[in-house]
């Protein structure tokens, strides 16, 4: 496929916050890809660890102030950007006072208060897709990695499907071993069908505990993205099996060092 334009989804980006493997993966492969051709734009939420002074992160004005209603609430969308050096990338930033915290702590709101989530990651998603509507942006490719976005390969498959930004796109979904504690609020499904989604869509989620937890959030996310990458050396057995099972294109953990090669070859091929 052509990839002239590439949009990240990711949980975590280093510099933003303390370097993690996930963090270092979503910005080495962002540049790199970047640096063979391509227009890359990238995504974050924007937790309270993130220093907006010393990484220079300031409002858009423009694409702020929309409100995403979730469970009959309003909640405001915030989007902030910052310039990744050297290579000029931008990085914007998913923000509200609801769900990311002003105050800097080493514990991100995900671990923190882990009940708010599964609304978490609901405007986490519908707040990175319509940021990407307002910008006009048109994606050949959309990668997501990390548990918080798992929900956009849904958001965009079955409510962004017809709008240009979305509708030619292929999708991505990196599988990390970055499990969570427990698991997330019984209603999220509820919350989700407010959404519009229907018990097909969300298949992955129904089961008779009534409870979602990281796998079944990933194998969501496998559902309804086109391909599927193995971005860890450690990612659990259940989910590679589930991957491989879908009959989709799946590419294996490349090894450590440099990935970008093996991933352009693998984005080139859908």
């Amino acid at each position: 496929m052509d990839i002239k334009k590439v949009l990240y989804i990711s949980q975590e980006i280093d510099p933003y916050l303390n370097a993690t493997p996930m963090g270092l993966f979503s910005r080495t492969l962002s540049q790199g890809i970047q640096g063979k051709g391509a227009e890359v734009r990238s995504f974050m939420p924007k937790y309270g660890a993130v220093n907006e002074r010393r990484n220079q992160l300031h409002e858009v004005i423009r694409l702020s102030g929309m409100n995403i209603v979730i469970d009959d609430s309003d909640h405001p969308l915030i989007i902030k950007v910052a310039t990744l050096q050297p290579t000029r990338l931008q990085v914007y930033f998913i923000d509200n006072d609801d769900y990311f915290y002003r105050h800097l702590t080493s514990t991100l709101e995900t671990v923190e208060r882990r009940e708010e989530n599964d609304e978490r990651t609901i405007f986490f998603s519908r707040g990175t897709g319509e940021t990407v509507k307002k910008l006009r942006w048109e994606a050949d490719l959309v990668h997501c990695t990390g548990w918080i976005t798992a929900l956009m390969p849904l958001y965009i498959r079955q409510i962004y499907n017809e709008d240009p930004s979305f509708r030619s796109c292929k999708i991505v979904f990196s599988l990390f071993n970055d499990a969570f504690d427990g698991q997330l609020a019984d209603a999220m499904v509820d919350k989700l069908k407010m959404e519009g989604f229907t018990d097909e869509h969300l298949k992955s989620l129904i089961t008779p505990d009534g409870k979602v937890d990281y796998i079944k959030l990933n194998k969501l996310a496998i559902d309804h993205a086109d391909a599927i990458a193995e971005s860890s050396a450690d990612v659990p057995a259940e989910l590679i099996e589930y991957a491989i099972a879908s009959g989709k294109p799946f590419m294996r953990y490349p090894g450590d060092g440099d990935q970008t090669d093996a991933y352009h070859q693998f984005y080139l091929s859908l």
